[in-house]
């Protein structure tokens, strides 16, 4: 089972239509890897046990706490579970066919983790680590998907530090797609989108440093630091709670546009008022000027204000892995 070559997947839902899903995919063996030689199992909820000899102990994800916790009409009700898998954004974009939509897949250990830039690395235990799908029809604010997603996020470790009690932990945006606390990244985003059928198919990949203090840190880390004697942050509770706000949030935005979200995705955004160096070539000189962020375009990027109270619309170049450096600006 933890051969590259091999993959094993538990097919779960929250209700009997789910369920039938679940069952319908493993008779007809229709979920493939991308990778073709690799072997898939497929396994339902019940029969776990057969797969993992130690399900019971607490580094792996636990479906029924997940799925007692859920409280939505459509995401997040038809769940895979694996526990090592190449890249959950991979499997459910590859299959995204086949699955209903909302359906999400869990790792607890992923080797082959998408990131922009075509980034790969290998995620530990403790990390969160989930893709979902979803289906769009206006191609304009599909690049916005991704601020809906992190504010859910964020919004979503909030809910349920209320809710057990525990010390309020605040989770920063990193325009465009990262997550940041106490200065130190602990998650990021990633959306990639096919179009088929008149439809956007949207793929949604979400990393959350929930239990694993490296590379950087981690939510209980902080949560200890705070209050030694927390009860700990559950990926489980974090995860339901994100599809309860996630939804909730999408037709918002889906109805009345992002400006529905705005005022408080810039509550949670680092950049309200930040000051950034662009740089312009201008003949075969690199002149620097100083622009202050406002906050979003219609098109999501950065809209900025320069010294002489002109406003801009800041691209990032594609050359820098900091979004904040090698921005590009245009008059608007």
């Amino acid at each position: 089972m933890d051969g590259d070559d091999s993959c094993s997947l538990v097919l779960c839902g929250k209700s009997s239509v789910e369920n039938d899903t679940a069952k319908r995919l493993k008779n007809e063996n229709l979920l493939k890897l991308p990778d073709d030689t690799s072997k898939v199992s497929l396994f339902l909820a019940s029969e776990i046990k057969n797969l993992v000899r130690d399900y019971d102990d607490d580094d792996s994800f636990n479906l029924p706490l997940f799925m007692n916790s859920l409280s939505t009409s459509r995401f997040g009700r038809f769940l895979i579970w694996s526990p090592r898998l190449s890249s959950t954004h991979d499997l459910v974009s590859h299959n995204f066919s086949e699955l209903p939509v909302g359906s999400v897949c869990v790792s607890d250990i992923q080797f082959k983790g998408r990131g922009r830039t075509m980034n790969i690395w290998e995620s530990p235990k403790g990390c969160l680590m989930y893709s979902f799908t979803v289906e769009m029809e206006d191609g304009r604010i599909v690049p916005l998907i991704q601020y809906v997603v992190s504010l859910a996020v964020t919004e979503a470790v909030k809910d349920v530090c209320d809710n057990k009690g525990l010390p309020y932990i605040d989770v920063k945006i990193k325009w465009p797609n990262d997550l940041y606390l106490n200065d130190l990244k602990v998650g990021g985003i990633l959306c990639t989108s096919t179009y088929r059928s008149r439809k956007f198919h949207v793929s949604v990949g979400v990393g959350l440093n929930v239990d694993n203090d490296q590379p950087t840190t981690c939510l209980n880390a902080v949560l200890k630091d705070i209050s030694p004697a927390s009860i700990l942050l559950k990926r489980e509770e974090i995860i339901a709670a994100f599809f309860h706000k996630f939804e909730k949030f999408f037709d918002l935005f889906i109805d009345q546009g992002f400006k529905s979200l705005e005022e408080l995705y810039y509550r949670t955004w680092l950049h309200s008022g930040q000051r950034v160096i662009i740089e312009d070539k201008i003949e075969d000189q690199v002149v620097q000027n100083i622009v202050t962020i406002q906050g979003l375009t219609s098109s999501g990027y950065l809209l900025a204000i320069g010294d002489d109270y002109q406003m801009y619309e800041l691209h990032p170049d594609g050359n820098s892995f900091d979004f904040f450096k090698g921005l590009v600006r245009r008059k608007i």
